[in-house]
């Protein structure tokens, strides 16, 4: 099984930093879980990136845009591309927020 190389962007390290920052005011328990179970899902993008959908957004972008779904009801939408052996993770955002465009 090839193991594809994952790089997340700056921007989605900030995506994921300011989550974590809004959780942790609301809730801390519940905040490092769900920091450490996002990492894992980006990081489970290592084995068959390629198994995950083509997000809604795909159409607006140059590249092709796929998203891994994170968490329960309303997930987590995880964007990211595939170039070659690496996935570059772009963005991380709320399900509940509007369609991603630049």
């Amino acid at each position: 099984m090839n193991q594809f190389t994952v790089i997340i962007a700056p921007f989605a390290k900030d995506n994921i930093r300011e989550a974590y920052d809004r959780l942790t005011i609301e809730n801390p328990i519940y905040a490092a879980k769900w920091l450490d179970d996002i990492e894992e899902k980006i990081l489970g993008l290592r084995t068959f990136p390629e198994s995950h959908a083509v997000a809604p957004e795909n159409d607006a972008f140059d590249e092709e845009i796929r998203q891994l779904l994170y968490g329960r009801g309303t997930p987590w939408r995880i964007f990211f591309t595939i170039d070659e052996a690496t996935v570059h993770v772009l963005h991380v955002r709320h399900g509940s927020r509007d369609y991603w465009s630049l």
